[in-house]
């Protein structure tokens, strides 16, 4: 059984150890550097809103984290979603997606989530596709090395 609650300072440690490769972090947010670092999320936090983790309740183990941002309109953008990795495939992260989702329609009112999904994850491709996200257009964004890479933008209407 899983429960929610917003990030505190005492979390960070924890969510850091959850990226296990560079290409795993780069999924979770292209401005991170590996590893991740209590302060690369501090920093990012600082235009974000409802910094979320996930906790198994019975040991108080922190096992996923996300945010939102750009809230405007009638929108607002998921981002910095990772989940442990010793919790993927057991329902975190569909308590994680399903408590941002009730914090978006509840404390804001939004009628659509917004995110953007690498091309090459196909992992978290298939998983908000199974969350009723649909993809509406792509980017291309420009890597540091000078390589391109496509984001798939998706959303999802709420009811």
């Amino acid at each position: 059984m899983y429960i929610s609650r917003l990030l505190s300072k005492e979390d960070l440690l924890e969510i850091c150890s959850f990226p296990q490769s560079t290409a795993e972090l780069f999924f979770v947010s292209p401005r991170f550097r590996y590893p991740l670092t209590p302060d690369q999320i501090l920093e990012l936090l600082t235009n974000r809103f409802e910094p979320t983790v996930i906790i198994e309740e019975n040991t108080g183990q922190i096992v996923a984290y996300a945010n939102l941002y750009d809230i405007k309109d009638n929108s607002c953008w998921l981002g910095n979603v990772i989940v442990s990795p010793n919790h993927r495939g057991r329902g975190a992260a569909d308590v994680l997606i399903n408590t941002m989702i009730y914090k978006v329609k509840e404390n804001y009112g939004i009628k659509k989530l917004l995110l953007s999904c690498h091309h090459t994850n196909s992992r978290g491709l298939a998983f908000y596709n199974k969350h009723q996200f649909k993809p509406y257009d792509m980017k291309v964004i420009r890597l540091e090395d000078g390589d391109k890479m496509i984001t798939i933008q998706m959303g999802r209407e709420l009811n």
